[in-house]
């Protein structure tokens, strides 16, 4: 049986942020959101996290975050989701 972690940070950074030190991507986020396990499994097939407006489908294995809705909306063109170090 595979565990994946109950809650992750979600930080919404702008898309053209790449800096790779994992200080100045928290640093450079526009919002952070705290999810956790939901339980269900997104439409990505991916296990889905809830929490402070955001709900995401998390790949736990790469810490990838497969798909985001912002207080009920796509995330803006020009920001990605990412998880915090």
């Amino acid at each position: 049986m595979t565990t994946h972690p109950q809650r992750f940070t979600v930080l919404l950074v702008p898309e053209h942020f790449e800096d790779p030190q994992p200080a100045t991507v928290e640093a450079g986020a526009v919002r952070s959101a705290l999810v956790e396990a939901t339980g269900e499994q997104g439409e990505t097939g991916y296990p889905r996290y809830a929490g402070e407006g955001v709900i995401a489908d998390i790949d736990p294995r790469t810490r990838t975050v497969e798909a985001v809705l912002v207080d009920g909306a796509e995330l803006d063109y020009g920001f990605q989701a990412k998880i915090a170090p």
